[in-house]
């Protein structure tokens, strides 16, 4: 994007700021409960805070930045391309509220370690918090038969030698495969809010969110 479409789609976040759904919880990196069978130092018994506001994609004008970009002819099939998903596979979000939607941090916000449930995510940088906010992962951690729970540990631990932090600039557009590399965003300083743009994509045509999800 050009530094006039950035700041164009950063004045359309903040115009609908106020909009977002905030949600807070504590979190492990696989989204599940709590197992006292488990040792206390496995991985899946360790509980950081996660915090954040969705701005749903209602929101958002058919004629403004986000929707431009979205909607532009070739888009879809170039993510597609790109992951080198099957036609089949490959579908739009159809839920009215998700498609497109703007996730908002601030500092005391934040995504901690994590891995994916979904196969990859698009995201667009459209703002960065004042410090910090790199995005941090460690590649291929785990795969469908070794989870690698020593591996998890250390990045948890911060000791592994195995995380890349990057750091993405307002404009970029990030595909990543996060349901075998763990990631996180990294702590967020300063009065600026993170502002990113997420557009969605399913293996099935007509999906919808839950009516939970939804509420």
């Amino acid at each position: 994007m050009t530094p006039t479409g950035v700041g164009c789609a950063v004045a359309e976040a903040d115009a609908v700021s106020d909009k977002g759904h905030r949600s807070y919880s504590r979190t492990n990196a696989y989204f599940t409960a709590d197992d006292p069978t488990l040792s206390p130092d496995d991985p899946r018994r360790r509980f950081f805070d996660r915090s954040n506001a969705f701005v749903a994609a209602d929101n958002f004008l058919s004629d403004g930045v986000l929707r431009t970009v979205f909607d532009s002819d070739g888009f879809d099939e170039f993510i597609r391309e790109c992951l080198s998903e099957p036609t089949d596979r490959f579908f739009r979000y159809a839920d009215p509220l998700a498609e497109v939607i703007v996730n908002a941090a601030a500092e005391g916000n934040g995504f901690p370690w994590h891995f994916d449930t979904n196969n990859f995510t698009v995201t667009l940088a459209l703002q960065n918090a004042d410090r910090g906010g790199a995005f941090e992962y460690a590649r291929m951690i785990r795969d469908s038969r070794n989870e690698n729970f020593d591996e998890v540990s250390k990045v948890l631990d911060g000791t592994s030698d195995k995380v890349v932090s990057l750091q993405l600039e307002p404009g970029d557009l990030q595909l990543f495969k996060g349901r075998y590399s763990l990631h996180r965003v990294a702590p967020l300083e300063g009065e600026t809010p993170r502002y990113v743009a997420m557009f969605s994509y399913v293996e099935r045509p007509g999906m919808v969110g839950s009516v939970e999800r939804t509420q």
